[in-house]
């Protein structure tokens, strides 16, 4: 019963993912920074009630690495806004999912974690899941790959910190530094590059905070529930929602090559996710 409802959590996790990432599609002409602004301050609302009505102190105990992981987070989160410009919802929201990778690869040089050798093979196909997409995809912008590898090296980077973080601070203490940094971080950068929103321009820019939050929410809550070997893989799901609504929404075309790159990536990092978690058992 436990695993049923530790799934629900993350499908409804990963479709308020999936909608938050084709709103960002949907807000194409409006600037990164801007996007960053709203979807961070939306957001606010959420954690800043949390920590006050549950009277957890606002500054946290690790305010050094809580700084840095907010930097390094709206760092990697502009970086991938900015990639949806350029690069079809699906593809750029899979290739954002090697940040487990670079997490893996970072944790080995500067945690001195070990990583089992079926791991690098599963590592390996990912990459080369990228290598097809760029190799054989010609419709594929090599400005946004960049863009969204960058943003998946330094999500790479989060997860890194935040193991760091540990037990030390409470989850939504760390969420709270994320946003409020990332709106501080967007409204500076947002100055010289604002677009007067339209109509339901403002509502969606509203909504992506709201997504957002109970997208980490409901996470949180399936993680909680069951076995991470048995609720991690689920969270890809959200790559099969947002291609599913770029498709009917934005007309995207995938070709083979995109589709089989997409698999790659996702099946090997649900492979490694499962292997990960069968050897610490």
């Amino acid at each position: 019963m436990a695993v049923k409802k530790a799934i629900k959590y993350m499908l409804i996790s990963t479709l308020a993912f999936a909608c938050m990432n084709v709103t960002v599609k949907y807000l194409e002409h409006v600037s990164a920074y801007q996007i960053v602004f709203f979807r961070s301050a939306s957001s606010l609302f959420f954690t800043f009630g949390f920590l006050l009505k549950n009277k957890i102190p606002l500054l946290g105990n690790n305010k050094k690495l809580l700084v840095i992981r907010g930097l390094v987070g709206v760092t990697s989160m502009t970086l991938f806004f900015m990639s949806t410009k350029y690069l079809s919802i699906g593809t750029a929201v899979s290739l954002r999912y090697l940040a487990p990778i670079f997490a893996g690869i970072f944790a080995v040089i500067f945690m001195k974690e070990k990583i089992w050798p079926l791991q690098w093979l599963f590592f390996i196909m990912a990459f080369l899941g990228v290598l097809i997409l760029k190799g054989l995809d010609t419709e594929l912008n090599t400005y946004g790959l960049i863009l969204v590898l960058l943003a998946s090296v330094t999500s790479g980077l989060v997860y890194i910190i935040i193991s760091k973080i540990g037990k030390g601070d409470h989850p939504v203490v760390v969420v709270n530094y994320f946003m409020v940094i990332a709106t501080l971080t967007g409204g500076i950068l947002s100055i010289n590059n604002w677009v007067n929103p339209k109509g339901m321009e403002w509502l969606l820019l509203f909504s992506l905070g709201v997504f957002g939050y109970f997208g980490q929410v409901y996470m949180t809550k399936a993680f909680q529930t069951g076995k991470t070997n048995q609720v991690a893989p689920v969270k890809y799901v959200e790559v099969i929602f947002t291609v599913l609504l770029g498709l009917l929404l934005f007309n995207e075309i995938y070709s083979f090559w995109s589709l089989l790159g997409i698999a790659l990536i996702i099946g090997a990092l649900i492979l490694n996710v499962v292997y990960k978690a069968r050897k610490s058992a």
